[in-house]
């Protein structure tokens, strides 16, 4: 299995000529979404969910491509929602060939002023871990890959290295990372690779690596 980190939130896994992406929003490259043939949505926030992006991208397949995300998420993808299946927490299903596990439920809390909209964290053949927004831990998985969002308005960056111990990995990855520029992006680095406790770095858009 290959893993592909595209911009701030969308990953890519590929196997065997099977294509999973999760979370193509409005940040990641479109390229991300070429010959997908599943894709998870955590959450309906724009920068995880792009309906035109992934709308036009699915136009373009010459095959059935199959969309999991949360209940109330499908109720806004309008058109598309005929290859939609809804999943919720606690779900096990296959998607392109990859058994995923839903966990969660719920974005963590911007502001007691905002409503909280439902999120899903996607574990990935029992060993990769994307969370959405959220801190949720997968208490009935062993992780061996964790992606941990690194820079939100609802998270503190005590609130991440707390998540990576608690998920304890075998290396984690940063999540989320659009929101900083380059100050700001290497100081979060220091501070989860000197305390996160085990093996942590981030990746550049389009970086592949074995997972």
């Amino acid at each position: 299995m290959r893993l592909t980190k595209f911009s701030h939130s969308c990953l890519r896994l590929t196997r065997d000529g099977a294509v999973l992406v999760i979370d193509p929003g409005g940040f990641s490259e479109h390229v991300a979404l070429d010959d997908a043939d599943a894709v998870l949505i955590t959450h309906e926030h724009v920068d995880h969910l792009d309906v035109d992006k992934l709308a036009d991208a699915l136009d373009r397949r010459p095959s059935t491509t199959t969309v999991y995300a949360h209940p109330e998420v499908v109720a806004k993808l309008g058109a598309l929602n005929a290859i939609v299946q809804p999943v919720n927490a606690g779900d096990t299903f296959q998607a392109a060939g990859f058994e995923v596990t839903a966990y969660g439920g719920w974005h963590a809390v911007i502001h007691p002023d905002l409503p909280v909209v439902p999120n899903l964290g996607f574990v990935v053949e029992g060993t990769v871990y994307h969370p959405g927004d959220s801190f949720e831990v997968p208490l009935d998985a062993e992780i061996e890959t964790l992606f941990v969002p690194i820079s939100a308005p609802w998270l503190k960056v005590s609130e991440a290295i707390d998540f990576v111990r608690a998920v304890a990995p075998r290396r984690a990855f940063a999540l989320h990372d659009s929101l900083a520029n380059d100050n700001g992006l290497n100081m979060l680095d220091r501070l989860l690779g000197q305390f996160s406790g085990t093996e942590y770095s981030r990746l550049v858009p389009g970086e592949t690596i074995d997972a």
